[in-house]
């Protein structure tokens, strides 16, 4: 493989992996625009109890 082949696989694999990154975080924005702000605060809340965090 030369240095240019190499060159273009690491610009794809780092475009893929910001490509994958936006998406998500578009899903993840979009999917809690949309929910019922009572389900989205119960969720938080019970992922703060999971990781040992107290809340109140």
């Amino acid at each position: 493989m030369t240095a240019q082949t190499q060159s273009r696989t690491g610009i794809s694999a780092k475009l893929a992996a910001i490509a994958l990154s936006a998406f998500i975080g578009l899903a993840i924005v979009t999917l809690a625009g949309h929910v019922q702000t009572a389900a989205l605060h119960d969720a938080a809340h019970d992922s703060r109890h999971a990781m040992g965090f107290p809340c109140h």
